[in-house]
Formats: C-alpha cells, sequence, structure tokens
C-alpha cells in the first residue's frame, strides 16, 4: 500500500518528477529515512523509480502500472538507463 501511495503522490501530485526526498517525505508524511532505505529500494527493482540528481522520477512503466496516462516529460529528465524503459 505504501509503494503505490507513493508513486501516486509523485504521478499526481508531482508529474512524474523530478521531486525531492524531503518535499517526498513531507508529502507522505513519512521519515526520509524510511522512505530511502524501505520503500524506494524495492521501487527501484520493480523499475518503477530512477533516482537522479534532480530528484526522483517514476518511470512509463509505473504510470502504466497505476493505470495512469503519462505526460510528456523533458528526455533531459531521465538517467542514464532511460532509454531501456520502453523493455519493462
Amino acid at each position: 500500500a505504501m509503494d503505490r501511495r507513493y508513486l501516486t503522490t509523485v504521478a499526481v501530485n508531482y508529474g512524474g518528477g523530478p521531486v525531492g526526498v524531503e518535499t517526498l517525505a513531507a508529502a507522505l508524511s513519512e521519515p526520509r529515512d524510511a522512505i530511502e532505505d524501505i520503500i524506494e529500494p524495492y521501487l527501484i527493482q520493480c523499475g518503477f523509480l530512477q533516482r537522479t540528481p534532480r530528484g526522483r522520477l517514476i518511470t512509463g512503466h509505473a504510470f502504466r502500472h497505476l493505470g495512469l496516462q503519462e505526460p510528456a516529460r523533458d528526455p533531459a529528465q531521465f538517467g542514464l538507463f532511460a532509454q531501456g524503459d520502453e523493455d519493462h
């Protein structure tokens, strides 16, 4: 449930990102440590989340998983491995 809440918050409130971890912690009312140590590793492993220098981004795979339309985003926002996102 917390994973879905995290993804939905980033998708709906922040257009998929980038968004900073402190902002997410405040929006979710969760400690930063819990987000970084418990929630994010699983989402990264599933291919739903990317950590970038500009903030957290959810992937196209995450939008499809949530049943949401992916917004048009600047390709410069994505990290090194963004090109392989369509394969998930």
